[in-house]
């Protein structure tokens, strides 16, 4: 009892998992096998990301878009600019290919030529007829079909911009999907199954080039590339990591441990997913292949941290106590500090950035306990370590970088200081120059057939990314006044003149194709009807719709006639300037629909996906700082001092900063992959100062608190240590730039370079910061000694205890 009590915490620790090596291995295969039976429940998502919170006004006001007119991401677009569409054959093809589509249960209805209807008056009826535009017994014949083209481009205005681009001659045909379906599965194998297959069969039949897009295709192409990326991440993070480990050790059997424990902590990652219900999202993608990377790190501090006790004794069993002994504090405050940085993302009131911080910190501190465990109980069982194993630690160039550092610290600290001023000034500027996006497709594979279709669409068509004006007349059947039409004319000549807009769709252009058609088709009458005008001519376009699945009033006017919906598309690369065509809309709209009569809002995936970011933007930094917060609180416990907070947090600045400004030199924008960057750099970076600092804590208890030579001596320990595992982390991030998605390329690129910026400022910086303050870090009055023999027994210690034992 007495030998127990009288043991530090982490000796006690050595003692149960060195003794009880079965136990905790079963206990480990046990976990394992768990979240392997919760592997059945992953999800994929189904749904782009809404990163504002769902009681926030601006969701508010798009749930009750989609309350009185549902799903608006349900059209699918197909095109062709080739002329051959209109020739017997091509054109028979063709328009199989919509009936084929249309049959399916899952699309709700087809708009395309080949099953196009116009207005046709129905004087005896006192109402309009549905008629076909092509009658089908003729489309044999090629004049046949070209007059059939020259009459939809010159005759009927009002499929401009929805069916046809009438100056390049583009045509397309418009598929909504059942509205139900859109947020589903069933939109997924449809897409991939259905759809794609038979655009496929007619391209190969015909040699016509077919471009598709719209907001279902998209999101399931999108969703495809990311499931099909997880694996190559994995596969490429595992082996760039197990060869730089490799090389750092030079042994098979350390190697293949590792190994196995961040295959384990993968496996339990994609369990945990299941475990909690979430889905698989872009962020939750990059979960197993972040266990990968900052679990290898973990590996090699605990077997450098062996090699070197054991090359200074060549005692297996007290070099594998020692692991645990001397790295214990270390090690769990830079896993809780790297968890504390990712569980940040759970302050952010977005269910996006909470599942992926919820995840992420529980693996980080579940592949921590994994390390500890199973790394000595390996080397336990394994032969002694020979001395080409315990090679690294002499290596000229690695001694030779090692030394260099330590010599600048030493002797040129005022270089040290004036280089980091320039990069901190080079660094704010940059800052300066960094711009906002809220583009949904920037960070889309550009390199993808279906990211050239949308460059296509947003050519011809003016963009696939809807923005919705809902307008609230407070009146049932409110909208078919002529009063309300005419304001609702108005406001969209304004978005006409808008270039990053298409033109306008909404029941204002039906009520024009109504009085044309009155008017025998004559496309000189396609306006509104004047007040004489008004009462026939909406009359018979009410008979004509009424119990029809092609009732065209039905998307833009609510069952109750109160709600009418102005639909145009937004060009994506100009997300940028949303806020700027917004401002332009609604000051319009605001003197056209006054208040009192009316409520008018703008809303859609795009103006949300902008919002959004902007949202995601103030979060992520309110939890960048609380991040900064947690770590100073840490600090201040181990020293009780304001000024080592201070130091701590400077060498961890300063790469952000020189990030922040690269991006800013690079044109590189704030969006929601790159704003990931600081709270994931900053966490993973931290663990080095913390390191550090952890180390340095003892040596000042084992040197008499003599500042310079515990200085030295920490470096001397943990430098090679942090170099190590830093470079793992560089390569380990830069295999995100394997992807072909934009954000996630430059999430990976980033991450590794302020990594490295991080890694150079933690082993200069830092230790150059606290010799300069020595004298006022080192006054006692200040600076509390720390109960270092409950935490970290010394080596004397240590020696003594083997010998009781």
């Amino acid at each position: 009892m007495k030998k127990t009590s009288s043991l530090g915490f982490w000796e006690y620790i050595a003692r149960i998992i060195l003794r009880n090596r079965i136990v905790f291995l079963a206990i480990v295969i046990l976990i394992t096998i768990l979240f392997a039976l919760q592997w059945k429940n992953i999800k994929f998502t189904q749904t782009e990301a809404n990163l504002i919170p769902a009681d926030d006004s601006i969701n508010i006001d798009y749930n009750s878009f989609l309350k009185n007119f549902g799903e608006e991401g349900n059209l699918i677009v197909i095109a062709s600019k080739d002329p051959k569409l209109f020739t017997p054959k091509i054109y028979n093809e063709w328009s199989q290919l919509m009936t084929n589509i249309q049959s399916n249960k899952e699309v709700d209805l087809v708009i395309s030529v080949n099953n196009l209807k116009k207005l046709t008056k129905n004087d005896s009826l006192e109402k309009f007829d549905l008629t076909p535009l092509i009658n089908p017994n003729k489309t044999q014949n090629e004049a046949y079909l070209l007059q059939i083209k020259s009459e939809l481009l010159t005759q009927l205005p009002f499929y401009e911009g929805l069916l046809f681009n009438k100056k390049s001659g583009a045509i397309r045909s418009a598929i909504y999907l059942d509205k139900k379906i859109v947020n589903t599965k069933i939109r997924k194998d449809f897409v991939l199954n259905k759809l794609i297959p038979e655009i496929e069969k007619f391209e190969i039949k015909t040699g016509v080039d077919l471009r598709t897009s719209g907001m279902p295709y998209i999101r399931t192409l999108n969703a495809k590339t990311i499931i099909d990326e997880i694996g190559l991440f994995i596969g490429a993070a595992l082996f760039i990591t197990s060869l730089i480990f490799f090389f750092f050790f030079r042994t098979f059997r350390a190697t293949l441990i590792a190994m196995i424990i961040v295959i384990i902590g993968v496996m339990w990652s994609f369990g945990l997913l299941g475990l909690l219900g979430y889905e698989i999202t872009v962020l939750t993608a990059l979960v197993p292949t972040l266990v990968i990377v900052i679990g290898i790190p973990n590996c090699i501090f605990l077997t450098n941290k062996y090699h070197q006790e054991y090359r200074i004794h060549a005692n297996k069993a007290k070099a594998l106590q020692r692991v645990i002994t001397k790295t214990g504090t270390a090690t769990l405050m830079t896993n809780l500090t790297t968890a504390l940085g990712f569980a940040t993302f759970i302050a952010t009131n977005n269910v996006l950035l909470t599942e992926f911080g919820v995840v992420t910190s529980i693996n980080i501190i579940a592949l921590y306990l994994l390390c500890l465990i199973v790394i000595p109980i390996f080397h336990s069982y394994i032969p002694s370590p020979i001395s080409r194993h315990l090679g690294h630690l002499d290596r000229e160039y690695l001694t030779a970088f090692m030394s260099w550092m330590l010599r600048t610290v030493k002797y040129n600290r005022f270089g040290i200081y004036i280089t980091s001023i320039i990069l901190l000034i080079l660094g704010i500027i940059g800052v300066f120059q960094m711009k906002i996006s809220g583009s949904i497709i920037e960070d889309m594979p550009k390199k993808t057939a279906f990211f050239e279709d949308i460059r296509f669409f947003e050519k011809e068509f003016d963009g696939v990314m809807p923005l919705e004006i809902m307008i609230d007349t407070k009146r049932k059947k409110g909208v078919m006044k002529l009063s309300t039409l005419k304001r609702m004319e108005e406001l969209e000549e304004t978005i006409s003149e808008i270039p990053e807009l298409s033109k306008p769709l909404s029941i204002v252009n039906l009520v024009k194709y109504s009085k044309q058609a009155y008017y025998n088709g004559n496309p000189e009458y396609y306006e509104l009807p004047t007040s004489q005008e008004q009462a026939f001519i909406l009359s018979y376009a009410k008979n004509a719709t009424q119990n029809s699945k092609e009732n065209l009033m039905k998307s833009y006017v609510d069952s109750t006639g109160q709600y009418a919906r102005i639909t145009t598309f937004i060009k994506d690369e100009n997300g940028e300037k949303m806020d700027e065509i917004e401002k332009q809309i609604r000051t319009k709209a605001e003197k056209l629909f006054p208040k009192s009569a009316y409520n008018v809002i703008i809303t859609g995936k795009a103006s949300v996906f902008q919002k959004g970011t902007k949202y995601l933007l103030d979060n992520l930094l309110s939890s960048l700082l609380f991040a900064f917060l947690l770590t100073g609180i840490l600090v201040a416990i181990m020293f009780r001092s304001v000024k080592m907070v201070l130091v701590s947090m400077i060498p961890n600045l300063l790469p952000l900063l020189l990030t922040a400004g690269l991006m800013g030199y690079l044109g590189i924008p704030l969006k929601p992959s790159t704003i990931l960057v600081f709270g994931i750099a900053f966490g993973l970076s931290v663990d080095d100062t913390l390191r550090f600092l952890a180390q340095y804590r003892l040596e000042l208890a084992r040197n008499d608190w003599r500042i310079k030579k515990s200085v030295y001596a920490t470096f001397d320990d943990a430098g090679i240590s942090m170099f190590y595992t830093s470079i793992v982390l560089f390569f380990g991030f830069s295999v995100f730039m394997l992807s072909s998605f934009g954000g996630t390329v430059a999430l990976g690129g980033l991450v590794s370079i302020t990594l490295f910026f991080g890694m150079l400022s933690n082993l200069m910086l830092l230790p150059a910061l606290v010799l300069t303050l020595n004298k006022t870090l080192s006054n006692e009055q200040e600076f509390i000694k720390p109960r270092i023999d409950i935490l970290e027994p010394t080596d004397a210690e240590v020696d003594a205890l083997e010998k009781q034992k």
